[in-house]
C-alpha cells in the first residue's frame, strides 16, 4: 500500500496542474518501490548474515558452558586433592607413632613367652593386644594405598581437564573471531539497507510487510496449536507475576505510534548481546526461525490461547517442538532483524490479539 506525502490538490487546479501532480505521484511511486525492492535484496543478505552469526553465538554459548562446567569439575577436583592430601598426612602421623611404639616396646618372643607361661592370662591377653594393633595397622596401611592410588588418578585427571580447558579457550577464541567477523559484515549490510530505504513512505511500506509476516507466522503458530494443543493451562491467572524476559531497561512502547499510524504491539528490553532470554512461563515452542523485521524470533504457547514472542534473538537455543519451564534460557539477546543496538522484542498475545506486556511481567 502506498502512502502518498505529497500536497492535495483541489479540484479547480488546470489541467497542466493535474498531470503534473500525477507525473510527481508516479514518480514517487517508482522511487519508493525502487527502495523497496532494494531493501528487499538487502534483507535477504540481511538474513543470511544473521543465521551465520547465530550459528556462531550458539557455538560460543556451548563452548562458555562447557568452560564453566570445566571450572566447576576442576574446582571440586582440586578440594577432594587437598582432602586426599591432608588425610594422608594425618594417617602417615598415625603410621609413625605406631612404628615408633612397637620399636620402643621392642619385639616380643613368642617362643619364649609361652615357655615360660609365668600367667597363662597375661600372656593371651598380651597375643590379643599384639594380633589386634597389628590388624588396625594392616588396615591403616590398606587405606593408605589406596588413598595413594585415588590421589595419583585425582592428579591425572586434573591434568587432563587442565588440558581440554586450554582446547576450550582455543575454540571459545576462534569463535569469538568468527562472531566479530560476522558483526563486521552484519554493520555494513545494515548500513546498506538503511540507506536503502530512505522516504518515509518506504520505511511506512517496509513496517507495513515486516507486521503482515509477522501476523501471517502466528497465524501458523496457532494453527499448529490447534492441531496439537498442550494441557499448559494458559496466563489469565498469572497477570503480574510472570517472569521478565530479560535483564534490562524495558521500554514501554506498547500501543505507541511508531511510524505513520503503526503501533508499538510489544515492548523493547534493552539489554546486553549474548545474556539470556527465558520463557516467561513454561511452554513449547511453536515458532523458531528468522524473520524479515523480526530477525531470530521464538514463539511459545502457553495454553488456552496465550502465546509469547520474542524477538532481535542474537541466537535461539531451542527448536519448534521442545517443551521449555519457566525461567529457561530459550534465546540470547541480540540486534538481529535490523537493529541497531542489542535488545529483545517481546509481545503477549491472546487469540493472536496483542495484550500489554508489562501489565503481565514482574518489572
Amino acid at each position: 500500500m502506498f502512502v502518498c506525502l505529497l500536497p492535495i490538490y483541489t479540484y479547480g487546479q488546470s489541467k497542466d496542474e493535474l498531470q503534473a501532480l500525477q507525473k510527481q505521484i508516479k514518480q514517487k511511486q517508482q522511487q519508493v518501490a525502487q527502495q523497496l525492492a532494494k531493501a528487499k535484496n538487502l534483507q535477504s543478505d540481511l538474513k543470511k548474515i544473521e543465521l551465520k552469526i547465530a550459528k556462531a553465538a550458539t557455538a560460543l554459548n556451548a563452548t562458555e558452558q562447557a568452560l564453566k562446567g570445566n571450572q566447576q569439575e576442576q574446582k571440586k577436583l582440586k578440594k577432594r586433592q587437598s582432602d586426599i592430601q591432608q588425610k594422608l598426612a594425618q594417617q602417615q602421623d598415625v603410621l609413625a607413632k605406631q612404628i615408633r611404639s612397637a620399636f620402643m616396646t621392642g619385639n616380643h618372643d613368642y617362643a619364649k613367652m609361652l615357655l615360660n607361661q609365668e600367667n597363662p592370662g597375661k600372656f593371651e591377653r598380651t597375643i590379643t593386644y599384639y594380633q589386634y594393633l597389628n590388624e588396625a595397622r594392616r588396615e591403616l596401611i590398606d587405606e593408605f594405598l589406596l588413598l595413594g592410588k585415588e590421589l595419583t588418578q585425582v592428579n591425572l585427571t586434573l591434568i587432563e581437564k587442565q588440558d581440554s580447558l586450554q582446547n576450550l579457550l582455543d575454540r571459545q577464541q576462534a569463535q569469538q573471531a568468527t562472531l566479530n567477523q560476522g558483526q563486521k559484515s552484519r554493520k555494513q549490510t545494515l548500513s546498506k539497507l538503511q540507506s536503502a530505504i530512505e522516504s518515509d513512505a518506504a520505511k511506512i511500506e517496509e513496517l507495513q510487510a515486516n507486521e503482515q509476516n509477522l501476523r501471517k507466522a502466528i497465524a501458523e503458530a496457532e494453527r499448529l496449536a490447534a492441531q496439537k494443543p498442550t494441557s499448559f493451562d494458559g496466563l489469565a491467572k498469572l497477570k503480574g507475576k510472570l517472569l521478565k524476559p530479560a535483564d534490562g531497561r524495558v521500554r514501554k512502547l506498547f500501543g505507541t505510534k511508531r511510524e505513520g499510524q503503526i503501533r508499538w504491539k510489544g515492548i523493547i528490553v534493552e539489554g546486553n548481546a549474548g545474556s539470556n532470554v527465558i520463557a516467561i512461563h513454561h511452554g513449547k515452542v511453536l515458532y523458531a526461525d528468522w524473520l524479515r523485521g523480526f530477525g531470530l524470533v521464538t514463539v511459545l504457547d502457553h495454553g488456552n490461547g496465550y502465546m509469547s514472542l520474542y524477538g532481535h534473538n542474537q541466537a535461539l537455543l531451542h527448536q519448534a517442538g521442545d517443551t521449555v519451564a519457566a525461567g529457561e534460557p530459550i534465546a540470547l539477546v541480540g540486534q538481529s532483524g535490523g537493529q541497531t543496538s542489542p535488545n529483545l522484542y517481546f509481545e503477549i498475545r491472546y487469540k493472536g490479539d496483542p495484550v500489554n506486556p508489562t501489565q503481565w511481567i514482574k518489572l
